[in-house]
């Protein structure tokens, strides 16, 4: 027989750590939640012209770690590597920026890349992300960036810092990209990143390969360059986050993976996580839906990643969430009282309480094994004879301790017991 294994790059997820997995996961929308911003489920596979021009040409993400293919119909698809060209596509398709502005949207799922695995960077990763599109306002990039803070906060950690830049804006750029690009000119670069700096001398400032850090090392910066306009809209950024209480460092040679950034631009960073350390980021993408074909709104939006939050969580030892199966556990002993507490995990199921129950026939001993290892708080222990007196024990399982309770109150006594 075949042993089959997941493909490379690819985790799973199970219990107990899918509990946290989850916990992450819905910090990270319940903060955009609060915030305002409603829920939108997109497509995993879309037209590969979207990316290409959504995402950039000359970034990494296009050239080198797209999962694209040809569909029957002799369509190029490609499985998403990130989020906003998608939003961006259905913003506009459906015309969702035609009412009231900022529209806001948070989602959630996972993304595709052809990278090299290695711990912190998978082929198949899990982000939320939102999107606040329509507004030109320093206090919605602050919004955005303490959402994420937020978040974080909430999960417990304490050992990342957030980056924070500007990119500037269309007035801004292109002096700056004549300077960069002179720059670069002079240094003995190879073929293809001489091609990059052509098409975007940005992508150079973003090579990891140490030889070309080192050349670039004393590179104009974008800071230096910023129009009066672009410097006020981050001087007002920032004055937002000290209102707001979140805390950021300055990195004038921060530069994103993706081509549409302008304005603010922001990373959050784990040193815990080695080389992988970003476990999120986002920024300010005033050209982009006029690019893939709509209004010339601006936009700002972050994508979090849940893997990695998840891994700041274990490298913190902080636990976000609850990893206990269930509430109370079920402990027949014979048939009779199987059938009893079979109807009984109806009843709590629709109060909300979490129910797991003994199957298998398994003795006094073996159940209780299995209801400490559920995580649940209570055992339900039913006997022949607790049918005869009309009752069911009720066992705390931390101490031990143990109380009859009618069998027709069994439901408020439990609730009760739970503290609801």
């Amino acid at each position: 027989m075949t042993a089959f294994s997941a493909p490379k790059g690819v985790p799973d997820y199970f219990p107990p750590t899918s509990a946290t997995f989850l916990a992450v996961r819905d910090i990270l929308l319940g903060s955009a939640r609060r915030a305002g911003y409603g829920y939108i489920e997109l497509p995993v596979f879309e037209d590969t012209a979207l990316f290409a021009r959504g995402v950039g040409e000359s970034t990494d993400v296009v050239t080198k770690e797209m999962y694209t293919f040809t569909d029957r119909g002799g369509r190029s698809i490609t499985l998403r590597p990130e989020g906003t060209a998608g939003v961006m596509r259905a913003v506009i398709e459906h015309g969702l920026d035609k009412g009231q502005l900022p529209l806001k949207l948070a989602y959630a799922g996972q993304f595709f890349r052809a990278e090299q695995p290695q711990s912190g960077r998978y082929r198949q990763f899990h982000q939320v992300g939102v999107e606040a599109v329509g507004v030109d306002d320093p206090a919605l990039d602050a919004e955005v960036i303490a959402i994420a803070d937020e978040a974080f906060r909430e999960m417990g950690l304490t050992g990342y810092r957030l980056e924070l830049t500007s990119l500037g804006d269309s007035s801004d750029r292109p002096a700056y990209r004549e300077k960069l690009q002179a720059f670069l000119a002079e240094l003995p670069l190879d073929d293809e990143t001489r091609r990059r700096a052509s098409i975007n001398p940005l992508r150079v400032l973003d090579d990891k390969r140490p030889e070309v850090r080192a050349m670039v090392a004393d590179a104009p910066l974008m800071r230096d360059h910023l129009s009066d306009a672009s410097r006020a809209h981050y001087e007002q950024v920032k004055g937002y986050l000290d209102e707001l209480g979140v805390k950021f460092v300055e990195n004038p040679r921060m530069v994103r993976g993706l081509d549409y950034y302008t304005k603010t631009c922001f990373e959050f960073v784990h040193d815990g996580l080695g080389a992988q350390s970003a476990i999120g980021g986002g920024g300010r993408y005033d050209g982009l839906m006029e690019q893939l074909g709509g209004q010339p709104l601006s936009g700002v939006g972050f994508g979090l990643g849940v893997d990695r939050s998840l891994l700041a969580c274990q490298v913190e030892g902080v636990q976000p969430g609850d990893v206990s199966r269930c509430d109370v556990y079920g402990v027949p002993l014979g048939e009779a009282a199987k059938s009893r507490l079979v109807a009984l995990s109806g009843a709590l199921r629709a109060t909300g309480v979490r129910f797991d129950l003994a199957y298998g026939g398994k003795g006094l001993k073996g159940a209780m094994k299995g209801a400490d290892r559920s995580g649940a708080r209570f055992a339900l222990v039913l006997g022949e004879r607790d049918i005869e007196a009309g009752v069911v024990q009720l066992k705390e399982l931390a101490t031990g301790d143990q109380r009859e309770v009618p069998l027709v109150d069994v439901v408020i006594s439990v609730r009760e017991a739970l503290g609801r």
